[in-house]
């Protein structure tokens, strides 16, 4: 396979050599759907058996896996396969796409916003936090260096309505991971078992530098609700996310430590940049 490199921002090593989600295994159609990854046009086809991804240019083949209910491709090289989640292997567990959705704003801030608990009793009102409860208790940053990943521990908020099937507030304990500059992961208190965590995914296509998708999927532990339930609860979060990184300004994640200033409850925010800035990326970011 010969990497994409048409362009200056085409050597960015570490945005090509990662995968990314190009749609959701359960929209794939026997014809051909067009998509656009890192500025480039893609022709994706399948139906959920056989499936293609090709450039729209060259028609040339690029790789193609099924994992975490989506297709994904990459334009360049990975040293590894797409990230590992253990507990998509559980068997309990519902896997919950929750829809693809279009956000105009740099991949690296969608990230970013997910990774950030100050922002819940304002944007998230009476879901994931509510006034007076405000502050974010300290918690611990961390860049595995064994696994190249960031990692937020130790958090805890509490929360009006946790997950879709809490019953009343609950204090959550949370676990951020950032697997990949475009890649996330939560893991949270689930109401329905005290011994394993709900795991909320967020894996973000960028379309450009400064559009994106996102690809939000859900591993849980949950006997009651419906699909569309738990799908519509993730959504409706999302949405409220949406309005705010939408207005954003720039559109691109500075990565120099002067263009924004950050707080205590900013730390896993701060690593994140601090984490791109030394992988040498630059799509979808500033400085």
């Amino acid at each position: 396979m010969t990497d994409i490199a048409a362009r200056p921002e085409d050597d960015d090593r570490a945005i090509l050599d990662q995968w990314y989600p190009v749609a959701f295994l359960a929209s794939l159609t026997a014809g051909e759907t067009r998509v656009r990854l890192l500025g480039h046009d893609l022709l994706v086809s399948g139906d959920g058996d056989g499936f293609a991804v090709r450039r729209a240019d060259t028609a040339a083949l690029l790789p193609a896996r099924k994992a975490h209910a989506c297709l994904w491709t990459t334009l360049g090289r990975p040293k590894g396969d797409v990230v590992e989640i253990a507990e998509a292997a559980e068997p309990d567990r519902r896997v919950v796409p929750c829809g693809a959705i279009n956000v105009r704003t740099s991949g690296l801030r969608v990230v970013e916003n997910f990774l950030d608990m100050a922002h819940f009793p304002f944007v998230h009102t009476n879901i994931l936090g509510a006034e007076p409860i405000t502050e974010v208790a300290p918690y611990r940053t961390e860049h595995r260096v064994d696994v190249d990943e960031i990692w937020a521990t130790e958090c805890r908020f509490e929360q009006p309505q946790a997950a879709r099937s809490s019953v009343g507030g609950m204090t959550t304990d949370y676990a951020y991971r950032v697997a990949a500059p475009f890649l996330t992961l939560l893991y949270k208190s689930c109401p329905n078992d005290p011994t394993r965590p709900d795991v909320i995914c967020l894996f973000v296509r960028p379309v450009d530098q400064e559009r994106s998708v996102a690809y939000p999927v859900m591993f849980l532990i949950d006997e009651t609700s419906s699909q569309a339930e738990l799908a519509q609860f993730q959504q409706r979060i999302f949405v409220q996310d949406r309005i705010i990184l939408e207005n954003q300004r720039p559109a691109r994640l500075p990565l120099s430590p002067k263009a924004e200033i950050p707080t205590r409850a900013d730390s896993v925010s701060v690593a994140y940049r601090r984490w791109l800035k030394a992988a040498g990326v630059r799509y979808g970011a500033i400085g």
